[in-house]
């Protein structure tokens, strides 16, 4: 069934704005989720105009430079704990990344905001798994620091969603579906509960992640051809005006495939490396 969209005293971009500025994580994922729960009955208003500001984040934890983050090893309590933690900022992050996109972007078509609505959901119930290991294993999240890389290039590419989406979802998101399956296979020497416990979690993000760099290779092509570009060029161009980190191998083909990569791009990408 479509979904309807009529105001019941909630209006989608001005909520996406407020759950944006919320800094308590449970407070945060808890407005996602009324956010989508109220789908069915909430407006979508192109011409709302925020002020700027950050996303709303708690006092901890703290931000420093990526080489200042602990290390990411498995192989011990305190390099699982390093592993999910970062993890778990990374998906905290997402949140907000997809609720910028949803607040910030004014007169796209209904159908733009709901699939990014559906991703912040989905992250924020990626954040959830994540919080709920890390006090499996007596930790919560914001006890260790963390960088703001992915930020970074959101604030980077604020005035320009044509960037944005060949930015995040189709290159930074999409290293995600090749670097998951490669921690999984570190997680799977680990012969602890905690371990397999984060191996399933994963798995969950991945499949859903696939999804989501789906969403973002849609809009992209779209918003190429209202912009007249050619995708897999101003991909190119774009990620080599903001220095955008290159694809590693290996590559996990098969999630890039279902995530809407052309065999022209997966081609290019390998002949790159």
């Amino acid at each position: 069934m479509k979904r309807r969209t009529r105001i019941v005293g909630m209006e989608l971009r001005q909520s996406a704005w407020d759950a944006f500025c919320i800094s308590d994580p449970t407070a945060k994922v808890s407005a996602i989720d009324a956010i989508w729960l109220a789908m069915p009955e909430i407006a979508v208003n192109g011409k709302s105009i925020f002020p700027e500001r950050p996303p709303g984040r708690p006092e901890q934890p703290m931000l420093v430079l990526p080489k200042e983050v602990p290390r990411r090893s498995p192989f011990t309590p305190e390099g699982h704990l390093a592993l999910m933690h970062s993890i778990a900022h990374i998906e905290f992050n997402a949140m907000h990344l997809a609720l910028d996109a949803v607040w910030r972007f004014a007169d796209l078509p209904e159908s733009y905001y709901l699939d990014w609505v559906k991703v912040a959901h989905e992250e924020a119930g990626h954040f959830k798994l994540l919080a709920a290991h890390l006090e499996t294993i007596g930790a919560k999240y914001g006890e260790l620091p963390a960088h703001n890389g992915l930020w970074t290039l959101c604030e980077a590419t604020k005035d320009d969603l044509c960037a944005r989406m060949a930015l995040v979802p189709c290159i930074l998101e999409a290293r995600g579906l090749d670097a998951t399956p490669r921690i999984q296979e570190k997680l799977s020497h680990v012969h602890t509960p905690q371990a397999k416990a984060a191996i399933g979690i994963l798995q969950v993000i991945l499949d859903e992640e696939i999804g989501h760099v789906a969403i973002g290779n849609h809009w992209y092509r779209w918003l190429c051809a209202r912009n007249g570009h050619n995708p897999q060029d101003y991909a190119k161009s774009i990620a080599k005006k903001f220095r955008a980190p290159k694809p590693k191998p290996p590559f996990n083909l098969g999630a890039r495939q279902r995530a809407g990569f052309t065999d022209q791009e997966i081609l290019e990408l390998l002949q790159a490396t």
